[in-house]
């Protein structure tokens, strides 16, 4: 979980933005980070490097903020956001709509394109393979998990799933999430197995891990290389955003791409 003195463990600064960089083996033309809330202009609750238009910050604001992310990238183009719906779906990058793609995973085998997820609560995660030629970032809120986005991307990268990799990157941890009987009763309609990442709370409210239950969905489709998943967003405030500690406030990115060719030769 988070540090003691406060500041989250694989904090790097690419550029003004503090960000975490992937504790994993992937291979080196495979990039990725997710953002922290310092590093911004985002003013108000949104302090300071919201990325989410949809949660009434100042429109010039997020732009500012989405621009310090692709700096962060080198990329010439921005990151592929997503329309997310706590859904299922996973699109392939890039997306060839005027609107953005309702979907909460994106995965894309062109370098230079990269895919991006926002949370700020809900659990974001990341997969590469081991060529070093396919990657996606995947939005895993309960509904997503339950519902099976985790399988979905996972399907559509393709290839042998004990290929792959994934990483965790910051969510809400198990203490700070407590839900009630009907989420729990979603997990174990699919896998009884998942009563494990249920502990009992107050009355009939249970507290449910995201990590461990993302964690087991990896494992269900093959995929045991698993890193990450150190954080509570909930629980470091300077840091993170969160919608259970704060309602209102922004969202968070984890972006993941492919380098350039002339930057893997």
């Amino acid at each position: 979980m988070n540090r003691p003195n406060g500041q989250p463990a694989g904090l790097e600064v690419l550029g003004r933005m503090p960000v975490l960089v992937p504790d994993w083996p992937a291979p080196p033309a495979v990039r990725a980070f997710s953002t922290t809330r310092q590093g911004g202009v985002s003013g108000d609750v949104w302090q300071s490097l919201n990325l989410s238009t949809t949660v009434d910050d100042d429109a010039a604001a997020v732009q500012a903020n989405r621009e310090r992310v692709r700096a962060a990238t080198g990329l010439a183009q921005d990151p592929q956001w997503l329309h997310q719906v706590h859904g299922t779906r996973t699109v392939h990058l890039p997306w060839a709509g005027r609107e953005l793609p309702d979907a909460d995973s994106a995965w894309t085998d062109r370098p230079g394109m990269a895919c991006a997820v926002l949370a700020a609560d809900c659990l974001p995660v990341l997969l590469c393979n081991r060529a070093g030629d396919r990657v996606a970032a995947v939005h895993a809120g309960w509904r997503g998990l339950a519902g099976g986005v985790i399988e979905s991307a996972v399907t559509a990268l393709g290839g042998a799933e004990e290929d792959l990799l994934a990483w965790l990157g910051p969510a809400i941890s198990a203490p700070a999430f407590e839900v009630g009987p009907e989420v729990r009763q979603a997990f174990l309609a699919a896998d009884p197995g998942a009563a494990v990442c249920f502990t009992a709370g107050r009355g009939d409210r249970w507290h449910a891990d995201l990590y461990a239950l993302a964690r087991q969905r990896l494992a269900r489709v093959g995929v045991h290389e698993v890193w990450g998943g150190h954080w509570c967003t909930a629980g470091a405030p300077e840091w993170f955003y969160s919608w259970r500690r704060d309602a209102a406030g922004g969202r968070m990115a984890s972006v993941i791409w492919l380098a350039p060719r002339a930057e893997q030769s």
